[in-house]
């Protein structure tokens, strides 16, 4: 299982990184696999410590694809990488082994401490088609643009029926992104 979260990291100054990335679910663990190059991957390397954003918020995944990386960050408990201040929850990760590879290390990381802020108060169709759209926006100079555009017409039926102001917002950076990656090829 792949779960879409919010992972923060610090580098050997201490200056912390964003990035939004699926864990995989492995036993009582996770496994972070960024791709190379990245700034998650070379803070994982020097300060093998991490911290998964359980958030809610579609407009911090939404953002940090855009451009828009300050998100307000508070001490975690026990890791030196911060956390989302609007975090639902979070999980301090500390890295126990890494399995090399030319593009995608997986660095297995055993939980060392969890956090429960605020409550989930319940599924939005609109911030799962901003997540998905995200997902898509960061991809887009993998993928044919008539798959791109027939995805995102889909996913904008979820954002019409159902999204409030946050969803619009997030959802505004998305098609601001995809219309300038499209402008400039």
């Amino acid at each position: 299982m792949i779960r879409e979260v919010v992972v923060t990291t610090v580098d050997s100054a201490g200056r912390a990184h964003i990035a939004p990335l699926g864990l995989i679910e492995k036993g009582d663990g996770w496994i972070i696999s960024p791709f190379r190059p990245s700034t998650t991957l070379d803070n994982l390397m020097s300060v093998p410590f991490a911290v998964a954003n359980y958030t809610d918020d579609a407009r911090v995944f939404a953002g940090l694809v855009t451009g828009r990386h300050d998100w307000p960050l508070v001490p975690a408990t026990v890791a030196p990488a911060p956390r989302l201040a609007t975090a639902l929850a979070h999980a301090e990760l500390g890295v126990a082994h890494v399995e090399d590879h030319p593009e995608r290390p997986r660095l297995h990381c055993k939980v060392l401490h969890c956090e429960q802020h605020a409550p989930f108060e319940g599924f939005n169709r609109a911030r799962n088609a901003v997540l998905e759209c995200a997902i898509l926006v960061s991809r887009l100079h993998l993928l044919p643009r008539e798959k791109v555009d027939l995805e995102i017409a889909y996913l904008a039926i979820a954002i019409e029926k159902t999204a409030g102001p946050q969803e619009l917002e997030a959802w505004s950076w998305l098609m601001q992104k995809r219309d300038a990656f499209y402008a400039s090829n």
